[in-house]
């Protein structure tokens, strides 16, 4: 699993953040914090790849301007600290 931090353009408002996080969501990705203007996420980096996830944003109207991924495994623990875990 990959760890990214995604600077994200055009988002100015609550319902922008949810657009982002339900893009995310349609991708699979599961641990994520989306914030105005950023998103941290955890992804599978097999199963996904950084251009599928900016081209689900990228779709929505926004413009992802720039991602930092972690060359770190990600550990499941940081998950309550950080993210917020899907909960179906």
């Amino acid at each position: 699993m990959k760890v990214a931090n995604l600077l994200i353009d055009g988002m100015t408002c609550h319902h922008c953040v949810l657009t982002v996080t339900n893009a995310l969501k349609s991708l699979g990705i599961q641990n994520y914090n989306v914030e105005i203007g950023r998103a941290y996420i955890v992804y599978n980096k097999h199963e996904l790849d950084l251009e599928t996830i900016k081209a689900a944003i990228e779709e929505e109207g926004y413009i992802l301007k720039e991602f930092n991924t972690s060359d770190e495994e990600y550990n499941e623990e940081d998950n309550e600290q950080f993210f917020n875990p899907e909960s179906d």
